[in-house]
């Protein structure tokens, strides 16, 4: 039976000196001993202050959010990761509302919805429209609906994160985990956590235009492997549109005024033929897409058949 001895706790930091001692501690109370913080070159103490409250540091080799939590996976090898921010926003009571899951091995990875208890003013009212639409298209465009993927209170199991072709450098680093989830089937679930206002003497790092767009892009980018349809058809829609815009107004100037506009018609046929070829390759990439996953789905219940006969056979 898994114990809390085989859960890692991941604290991605860059400035955090006022609040990374006492997040620490806090997982220290609840019998999380294993800690590692992983520094993107902080200015000012949060190192030191890590390593005196019994935390095992290793600054990172770039810069960035996703490449810190992506080079972090590397150092560790406990079957169990809980990842939090150090900047004292997330509680550490709640860990075990998250690890509960993966303990009992009912889900592979975890989610903490932030919007289930949130202290009033730890999110300003920008931010959380920009989670809700992003959350939004993320269930537009992956058909599913994690709730809060922005979130950076998460557990995951090793084996689930061995599965992930993790790429992002920075604050997109949840959502590439989100979608990674879908696209490989991991099991998921969302669990209700507090969020509280970050204490008075740390600054967030998010910019939320910059960081906003940015996950966007993911979450479009992300979409060609996982959602084919979407990705070609959106933009074939959009050439379709272009062209039939085009094609509309030579028809009428044609008519109208006797003007032919040659450049204009070409630009506009050419468009439209475009879009109609996006359109066949987003449906046939989706068909083949669909296709794997089913091969998948069965592949992996062969090898869980196999695995039960084994265990079987040694009892």
């Amino acid at each position: 039976m898994p114990t809390r001895d085989d859960v890692c706790v991941l604290i991605p930091t860059y400035n955090e000196a006022a609040a990374i001692g006492e997040v620490i501690d806090g997982f220290h109370d609840q019998d999380l001993q294993n800690v590692l913080v992983i520094d993107g070159g902080s200015d000012d103490d949060t190192q030191q202050i890590s390593a005196d409250h019994g935390a095992r540091v290793v600054e990172q080799s770039g810069s960035g959010k996703g490449q810190a939590v992506r080079e972090a996976f590397e150092h560790i090898d406990a079957p169990y990761v809980l990842m939090v921010d150090g900047d004292g926003t997330y509680r550490p009571e709640d860990a075990h509302a998250l690890l509960e899951p993966l303990l009992s091995d009912e889900a592979d990875h975890v989610i903490g919805n932030r919007f289930a208890d949130m202290e009033s003013g730890a999110m300003t009212r920008l931010n959380r429209v920009g989670n809700r639409l992003i959350n939004r298209a993320f269930e537009t465009i992956h058909g599913r609906n994690f709730v809060d993927i922005l979130s950076g209170y998460r557990a995951m199991t090793r084996e689930s994160i061995e599965r992930f072709d993790l790429s992002s450098e920075g604050f997109g680093i949840e959502t590439e985990l989100s979608v990674e989830c879908v696209k490989h089937n991991v099991t998921t679930e969302i669990v209700p956590i507090r969020y509280e206002s970050r204490p008075d003497e740390t600054e967030t790092n998010l910019r939320p235009f910059r960081d906003g767009g940015i996950i966007l892009l993911t979450l479009y980018r992300m979409a060609k492997t996982n959602n084919p349809l979407f990705y070609f058809g959106s933009v074939g829609i959009a050439s379709l549109l272009a062209g039939g815009g085009l094609g509309t107004y030579v028809g009428v100037e044609w008519f109208t005024r006797g003007i032919s506009h040659n450049v204009l018609a070409m630009v506009g046929g050419i468009a439209i033929v475009f879009g109609v070829q996006l359109l066949m390759f987003g449906t046939l990439s989706d068909m083949v897409l669909k296709l794997h996953r089913e091969q998948m789905h069965r592949l992996d219940q062969v090898l869980d058949d196999d695995r039960d006969r084994d265990e079987r056979s040694r009892e």
